[in-house]
């Protein structure tokens, strides 16, 4: 049994090595539907965020390159893939955290009892997972939040998750980003006579500099959406119990 479940996990990490740095969709389809048949998870829906915050965040770094937009545009367009499958992974992975965590899912059953009838939880799709106004409930993920902060302190088995990912698939994508951005012409006037040149190619410290806020955002915003996801397994877990 132990060796089948080793075997198992082997086929997760391999399908999800796939699917992050080959972009097999095949992989992840193959990695839910056995998520699926192993824990019957139901409510997955990960939330696309670091992306957004990338092209704000360019643009206010940029300031005043007159070619900003156009640069935060062209990062964007090279990386939010690559963001994507690694938030989907990372969510996934989350969603696993919780699910498997008996500790946190006996408590939060215990919570629920107490605010619901037995008949009730057999009825709901739905726990806890956006409803926190119950002040016990509030602070009973908070202090899930902050068990998963205290484990990636501890281990950093996030942290370099997320940073190694950066390193082998996007840092090359922003270090030659100067190859991707069309140039665009720039006026300016002397003695009220237009001076006509192109924009000039961003510099070793504006790429170091991206480079190292992308990184930051990403970790930041995935961590979140571990969090996040792992409340969900919670509840889930909870309510598979009353199947």
């Amino acid at each position: 049994m132990v060796l089948a479940k080793a075997e198992l996990w082997q086929i997760y990490n391999g399908l999800r090595y796939n699917f992050l740095y080959n972009g097999d969709i095949n992989s992840i389809h193959i990695l839910l539907n056995l998520y699926d048949l192993e824990t019957r998870m139901t409510n997955i829906s990960p939330k696309y965020v670091c992306t957004k915050e990338i092209r704000r965040r360019v643009r206010r770094l940029l300031f005043p390159r007159k070619d900003r937009q156009l640069i935060s545009n062209n990062i964007t367009m090279l990386i939010h893939e690559d963001i994507n499958r690694l938030e989907l992974t990372i969510y996934l992975e989350g969603y696993k955290n919780g699910f498997y965590n008996n500790k946190w899912a006996n408590i939060l059953e215990d919570k629920a009892i107490e605010h619901y009838s037995i008949d009730m939880l057999y009825e709901r799709n739905f726990l806890f997972h956006y409803n926190v106004s119950i002040d016990e409930v509030k602070k009973l993920k908070i202090k899930i939040c902050e068990d998963i902060d205290r484990e990636n302190e501890e281990r950093k088995h996030l942290t370099d998750f997320i940073t190694t990912y950066c390193e082998r698939v996007i840092k090359s994508k922003i270090y030659n980003l100067n190859m991707y951005i069309d140039k665009q012409l720039k006026i300016e006037y002397n003695f009220n006579k237009p001076n006509i040149k192109e924009e000039s190619y961003l510099s070793t410290k504006e790429i170091r500099d991206l480079y190292k806020m992308i990184v930051d955002i990403i970790i930041k915003n995935a961590i979140n959406l571990y969090k996040e996801a792992s409340w969900f397994g919670i509840n889930d877990r909870v309510l598979n119990r009353y199947i």
